[in-house]
């Protein structure tokens, strides 16, 4: 067979609708291996748990690690005005300590003070 027959034979194949099909059975053929070794992996892998293995919340109802407390602004020091305060100077925190106690009902509040909002337009300097 020569090479100009060879590609007629090729074209008349593909033509024909004879490659299409032999190209969808390779490709059923891959999933379907795809699909079975997943479900081999999946059979060796270990059972989920039961209900009652699963683990428990403690008794006091809070999430294990978990921390309630308040914050609040630590006092800033004050200098004489010739000198000034050196950032290792100051606390480390932050600027915030805990409180055992929560801030009163007053120290929640907003200020008053319109925020402006980001898109709202105002100033957001109480304008």
């Amino acid at each position: 067979m020569n090479t100009l027959s060879a590609e007629i034979l090729a074209a008349g194949v593909w033509q024909s609708g004879l490659a299409q099909v032999l190209g969808g059975l390779v490709l059923v053929a891959l999933l379907i291996g795809a699909f079975w070794f997943g479900f081999r992996v999946r059979t060796r892998e270990p059972r989920p748990p039961k209900p009652d293995e699963q683990p428990h919340r403690p008794d006091t109802g809070a999430l294990p690690g978990e921390m309630s407390e308040y914050r609040r602004g630590t006092e800033m020091p004050h200098t004489d005005g010739a000198h000034r305060l050196m950032p290792y100077q100051l606390k480390d925190g932050g600027g915030t300590e805990t409180s055992p106690t929560p801030p009163s009902e007053e120290k929640r509040k907003w200020g008053g003070i319109s925020s402006g909002g980001f898109g709202s337009g105002g100033t957001g300097h109480g304008d």
